[in-house]
């Protein structure tokens, strides 16, 4: 498979949602594939919360794939012999792109909580700044799950001539007061960490890694399904010798330990407050009297929407939602609920379910 990772720099403004303006920025991007000569093969992929640029294979020197590796790839259901396929880091991450670690020309120093509030339709205003400097002038399909699958339905709405299919997966139209509310419990944990200093915390050369650890254990834990969680690890006992942390008894505190521990060296803090208040505030419909079939009527691309039944973060019913006002709206949609055993994270995984309605969809030409 093809791969190659660019940086793309943007000397121009941009103006946010927000209102706030980001003088130039910088972009990481990873393309897999080819782009053919009628430049019509292409498929941007968007990254959820915590994901980046790096979707698909193995880069050098490392073990871990890409976040969608089962997905993307020659032969498999996204199909990289036949598409180039378009991955970035959003602006506000903290793999490559600006964002709260990139240093402010005006200051000198990282941005740090001064970086500028980001929304989902910031997002894929860069993202078609993308398109255009690849020349890609409609996707053959956008598609995410969870935040980005929040940017593929805001990529219909914002762009509609630009995409002909979108592939909404284990997303909303607006996350739940229950989502907002633990994403604001994550984000007081990192603030009340010792070594936060207000989001200034780079210029002292320190980093809120315990208040992160924590945000991301209790983050991981509503991604999981409560009976993979109880096949997996049920009450079963730590071995001693493979404690993460003394006060560990059972395994599944052991894991949660290990991933918040892991997350806590590779992620950004800011980063994590600034992503999780763009899912928070996601709600196209507001700009259309709060209407969400109204929204939609704006739509031409094909919809397939996904939902998966053991999702308690992101249940069918959101999915539902955006699928009943499609069909008000008139806008060619499909849905399907998926058997999946990993909760919300379900939608990164492989199975043939998944896999053959997300292929079939991607590759219907009618």
């Amino acid at each position: 498979m093809k791969t190659v990772t660019e940086k793309i720099s943007f000397r121009d403004s941009l103006t946010l949602e927000s209102g706030q303006v980001l003088s130039g920025f910088e972009l990481m991007t990873e393309t897999y594939g080819a782009l053919n000569s009628k430049k019509n093969n292409a498929v941007l992929v968007c990254h959820a919360f915590s994901g980046n640029h790096h979707a698909a294979g193995k880069k050098d020197g490392e073990t871990k794939s890409g976040w969608w590796d089962e997905i993307i790839g020659d032969g498999k259901t996204i199909d990289t012999s036949k598409f180039f396929v378009v991955s970035l880091n959003n602006i506000g991450g903290c793999n490559g792109s600006s964002g709260p670690t990139t240093v402010a020309s005006e200051s000198g120093q990282p941005y740090g909580a001064n970086f500028p509030e980001v929304s989902v339709s910031d997002w894929v205003e860069t993202q078609k700044l993308v398109a255009d400097h690849f020349g890609i002038s409609c996707w053959e399909m956008v598609a995410g799950g969870s935040l980005g699958g929040m940017q593929a339905l805001q990529w219909a709405i914002s762009y509609p001539e630009r995409i002909k299919k979108a592939a909404i997966i284990a997303a909303s139209a607006k996350i739940s007061t229950q989502n907002i509310a633990l994403n604001e419990v994550a984000r007081e944990i990192i603030k009340k960490d010792e070594h936060f200093h207000n989001g200034d915390y780079l210029i002292k050369g320190e980093s809120p890694n315990k208040g992160l650890k924590a945000a991301r254990m209790l983050g991981h834990i509503t991604y999981l399904s409560e009976s993979n969680m109880r096949k997996r690890f049920g009450r079963k006992l730590q071995d001693p010798e493979n404690k993460i942390d003394a006060d560990v008894n059972y395994e599944v505190e052991n894991y949660l330990q290990y991933k918040g521990e892991q997350f806590s060296k590779t992620f950004d803090a800011n980063s994590y407050i600034l992503m999780t208040k763009a899912m928070d505030s996601f709600d196209p419909a507001k700009d259309f009297d709060n209407d969400l079939v109204k929204c939609l009527k704006r739509i031409q691309a094909k919809l397939l929407i996904a939902s998966f039944e053991s999702d308690w973060l992101f249940p069918k019913e959101y999915g539902l939602d955006i699928q009943m006002s499609a069909i008000k709206a008139g806008i060619d949609s499909a849905y399907i609920e998926l058997d999946g055993d990993y909760g919300h994270d379900s939608f990164l995984f492989y199975s043939d379910q998944y896999a053959s309605a997300l292929k079939n969809f991607l590759n219907f030409n009618g």
